[in-house]
């Protein structure tokens, strides 16, 4: 999608500080980071939100699922991370590309909101 800035980010027409990329999925530093280590994790295909993920999109969440781990080990979260994703308004998706938070190095509190 021409105009999201998360598929800029992925396509590399905006740096970024990029924690990991493969062919599908590209893990980048949050820019305004909530933890000590705020990481970024989105599809290179544009998919607005987890109500619009089709069937034809299992592999690839699987993938990203699977990723998150290795992306946290590289990043050395050993003593645990919280993985969010925010979907819809009432839950601040304030960009509408499906993305997934890294965060950690720091006690997490809860309830998160």
């Amino acid at each position: 999608m021409a105009d999201c800035i998360f598929c800029m980010i992925a396509n590399h027409e905006i740096p970024s500080n990029v924690a990991y990329e493969d062919d599908q999925i590209i893990a980048f530093h949050d820019l305004d980071p909530q933890a000590p280590v705020h990481v970024l994790v989105i599809p290179k295909k544009h998919i607005a939100s987890l109500d619009d993920v089709k069937e034809e999109d299992r592999e690839l969440m699987g993938h990203i699922m699977f990723k998150i781990h290795e992306i946290a080990t590289d990043l050395e979260l050993e003593n645990g991370y919280r993985v969010v994703s925010n979907n819809g308004e009432d839950a601040f998706q304030t960009v509408k590309h499906l993305h997934f938070h890294i965060l950690g190095k720091r006690k997490l509190t809860w309830p998160p909101g």
